[in-house]
């Protein structure tokens, strides 16, 4: 379902971009001829249709989040990604509804709640960091640093950094996780707190360090859910 999901979003991507990518990404299926622009439309239209085939067996809940994810993903590709604060909230919402997704499937929503919302906090800090390196180049697009500053906006993306790290001690205090979980995400956190200030000075680097971040998260919640 998850598959389906994300083959909808890249070719409706590719299909809705196809005149960007001609000078910015010609060797991409569309400009570079391989693939007709009506073909792309085509496997978007049916990878979403798929998975939302494929939700209708899954518990209640399972089934909204891949109908809200479905639709939150036509709007960003249409209209919200050149709006800045809002589509970086809609890439946030993507993120963590994997986690919500996961835990509704199981039928225990409850218990990755908190890890979704980590995951939203780290995700949006990380696209407005992208938005502050990108100021220059985002000609087509009203970012949050063009609204109110870098400046402002690097403070926007620390306090989501730091909400992250706030909250990532719940799972444990709840006693839901163990102390590998702990011990692990507590490294997520060192790196998170510390993208929150080097992206002020290099904003390319805070958002790399803040996928590293995320992926060493990533790992504490496995290691939460196993031992």
């Amino acid at each position: 379902m998850v598959f389906l999901f994300i083959i909808g979003g890249n070719a409706l991507n590719d299909y809705l971009d196809r005149e960007i990518d001609r000078a910015a990404h010609p060797e991409r299926p569309i400009p570079s001829g391989r693939m007709q622009p009506a073909t792309a439309a085509r496997i978007s239209v049916a990878a979403f249709m798929g998975s939302v085939a494929l939700s209708v067996v899954l518990p209640l809940e399972a089934f909204v989040i891949v109908i809200a994810a479905v639709a939150i993903m036509l709007a960003y590709e249409v209209s919200t990604k050149k709006k800045g604060l809002v589509g970086n909230l809609s890439i946030a919402f993507l993120t963590a509804a994997l986690f919500l997704l996961g835990g509704a499937v199981v039928q225990r929503l409850d218990a990755t709640v908190a890890i979704a919302a980590m995951a939203f906090l780290a995700t949006l800090g990380r696209e407005i960091v992208k938005d502050v390196q990108d100021m220059g180049a985002d000609a087509n697009r009203f970012t949050l640093p063009q609204r109110i500053g870098a400046k402002k906006a690097g403070l926007v993306a620390s306090a989501s950094f730091l909400a992250a790290v706030a909250l990532s001690v719940e799972p444990y205090l709840a006693g839901r996780f163990g102390v590998a979980y702990l011990a692990v995400v507590l490294a997520a956190d060192a790196i998170f707190i510390y993208c929150s200030g080097i992206h002020f000075q290099d904003p390319k680097r805070g958002q790399r360090w803040a996928k590293i971040g995320m992926f060493v998260a990533l790992i504490a919640f496995l290691m939460g859910g196993t031992l």
